[in-house]
């Protein structure tokens, strides 16, 4: 039985935390949870929206499963989520986007990875004031290490998992100290993997291809601005984020998480929708090798989502609740 860190997070967290523990409970995978808390509940029960000993417990089990977290205003962090990326060096964020069955978007056969760096450019925080309030500068960092790590655990990926190509997305024709040194790495790597397809696009002509023809793309990596701006149009292209999950990975730990919102305002009235949680749950089930169980929750949300829509959440176009979808799914096991 594997220990994992548990942190519902605020607002909708502690309804879709209850769907997905149900559900691992169900399909009887082996984990045992440790329930710590952050964010805005955190701040209200101890005064900090990151507590030691919920810092102290990732340490100890190496693992979490984070629901959505508010970040306090005048707190001192810039987010909660940040945070945790930096204090465990989690330096890849992986975006899985797939289509799904009876979700209504005009898109199909998407099915692709991205893998953001999660620790460096413009998201370190190097910002001043050249002119208060008239000119301002930001700092953004690449180097080679942080390169290598991320684009070689795109290609490691791809390798192990079947896919046949990895897309590398760059600004070096204008960035090119930055983004021309995260290029150079990835062609570097490339040439270690032959028997993995590997192309580079520029990031406008990136996002073009992604809403024309996001069938082509397969692994692709990135660095943090862009990936963060990729992963979620490529949740849009499948349907939102309320339908895809996350992970952060690290040398020495890992952290899967919803990264849709909060959302306070439906908070408690059985709207919200587990789904994104819950394949962010199989992520860090197929982490820990226990793909066959991963497997099997997934084909029952693809019947469910095919055979039984109307109990499913209203934003996916159903008329049922948490409860009925969460339901629905334990009835397959």
């Amino acid at each position: 039985m594997q220990k994992i860190v548990l942190i519902p997070g605020d607002g909708i967290g502690s309804e879709i935390t209850l769907s997905v523990k149900e559900i691992l409970s169900a399909a009887q995978a082996p984990v045992e949870w440790v329930e710590h808390i952050a964010g805005q509940t955190a701040l209200d029960q101890t005064g900090t929206p990151l507590p030691e000993a919920t810092l102290e417990a990732i340490r100890t089990h190496k693992l979490a499963l984070k629901g959505p977290l508010t970040t306090p205003v005048g707190t001192g962090f810039r987010s909660v989520n940040v945070a945790l990326r930096q204090q465990f060096d989690l330096y890849a964020n992986i975006r899985p986007a797939r289509t799904l069955p009876g979700i209504d978007t005009p898109f199909r056969n998407v099915d692709m990875v991205i893998f953001r760096e999660n620790t460096q450019g413009l998201y370190i925080g190097r910002e001043n004031w050249v002119e208060e309030h008239e000119h301002a500068e930001s700092i953004a960092v690449v180097t080679r290490k942080s390169s290598e790590r991320i684009i070689r655990a795109a290609f490691e990926y791809a390798a192990q998992n079947g896919r046949k190509k990895v897309t590398l997305v760059h600004k070096a024709n204008i960035l090119k100290f930055t983004t021309g040194l995260f290029l150079e790495v990835g062609r570097s790597i490339a040439r270690e993997f032959p028997s993995v397809m590997f192309e580079d696009l520029i990031v406008d002509n990136m996002a073009m291809q992604m809403v024309m023809r996001p069938e082509r793309f397969d692994v692709i990596v990135t660095t943090n601005l862009f990936g963060d701006i990729l992963s979620d149009l490529a949740s849009g292209l499948v349907g939102g984020l309320g339908v895809t999950g996350a992970g952060n990975i690290g040398e020495s730990a890992a952290i899967f998480e919803a990264v849709h919102g909060s959302a306070p305002d439906i908070a408690g009235q059985g709207k919200a929708n587990p789904m994104a949680f819950l394949f962010s749950a199989l992520m860090l089930l197929e982490y820990l090798g226990e793909t066959k169980i991963a497997e099997q929750i997934r084909a029952a949300i693809y019947v469910v989502l095919q055979d039984h829509r109307d109990i499913c959440t209203p934003d996916i176009g159903g008329q049922g609740s948490t409860s009925t979808f969460t339901e629905a799914i334990c009835r397959l096991f």
